[in-house]
């Protein structure tokens, strides 16, 4: 049997084996897909290779540590210096981002965005702002500290801390920190989220599942919400795709999404 994993900390709470599984006996593929606690990234590629898994999905915290991992990086992985999936391939392992098409099919439900508030700044906001940017969508990031915020700079984006932030009109707001995930705080400062969310139209959750405090805050300011389900379904798509080396119908993106929801 094939054998795939979803590589994180925490991991417990993941759907990513439902939706994968359901997708796997659909096409009458032969292969399982398990969760993998990993607390210590260092031990992630042997992890990988020592459990002979034929590809893995890698979330939070380890996207980056996976990215400089890899032994071969493809596509806009490159760019945005984060993985999200593992391919075992020719003896050695081929990393992907599959985030940044994921985010950009989950928030076409909105229409047309022009302006977009990305929370957060770590490997998943890094794949949504260079998707943006790629859209020719306008994205300004806002993390609570300088730290981590050259990787945007360096790629023209615009960013700000807490402390320097000026807000104007965005249409979308998105959360891509982990915060609501295992808590109950806000990815912002409140009295920040209440003027932007005043104006948006639109808030995006990468966490899913749950209504999370910023999305029961925006829906308080009328804005249409939506939790990160669509993006987990459309990034593991993609990721199902390089497993199974084949395309995913239709018939088998609905199995996945209705997995998803069980």
């Amino acid at each position: 049997m094939n054998k795939f994993a979803i590589f994180g900390n925490p991991v417990a709470h993941s759907k990513s084996p439902q939706m994968h599984n359901a997708g796997f006996k659909k096409l009458n593929f032969d292969g399982e897909y398990v969760k993998h606690l990993i607390e210590d990234p260092n031990t992630l590629k042997n992890t990988f290779l020592q459990k002979r898994y034929l590809g893995a999905n890698i979330t939070v915290p380890h996207k980056e540590v996976a990215f400089n991992e890899a032994d071969e990086v493809r596509g806009i992985a490159n760019k945005i210096k984060a993985v999200n999936t593992y391919i075992y391939e020719n003896d050695k392992i081929v990393a992907y981002n599959t985030d940044a098409p994921g985010f950009l099919k989950a928030i076409e439900s909105f229409g047309v965005i022009k302006n977009v508030l990305l929370l957060g700044a770590g490997g998943t906001a890094k794949a949504i702002a260079l998707a943006l940017q790629e859209s020719n969508i306008n994205v300004t990031v806002l993390n609570r500290s300088e730290g981590k915020l050259d990787f945007f700079k360096n790629e023209g984006i615009k960013c700000s801390t807490w402390d320097s932030f000026e807000t104007c009109d965005f249409d979308l707001v998105v959360n891509s920190t982990s915060a609501g995930l295992k808590d109950e705080y806000l990815p912002a400062p409140k009295e920040i989220l209440d003027e932007v969310l005043e104006k948006a139209s639109f808030a995006f959750d990468c966490v899913y599942g749950k209504i999370t405090p910023f999305l029961a805050l925006a829906k308080d300011k009328n804005c249409e919400v939506k939790d990160g389900e669509d993006m987990l379904l459309y990034q593991g798509v993609l990721a199902f795709e390089y497993f199974t080396k084949q395309k995913a119908t239709q018939e088998i993106i609905e199995t996945m999404r209705k997995a998803l929801k069980e």
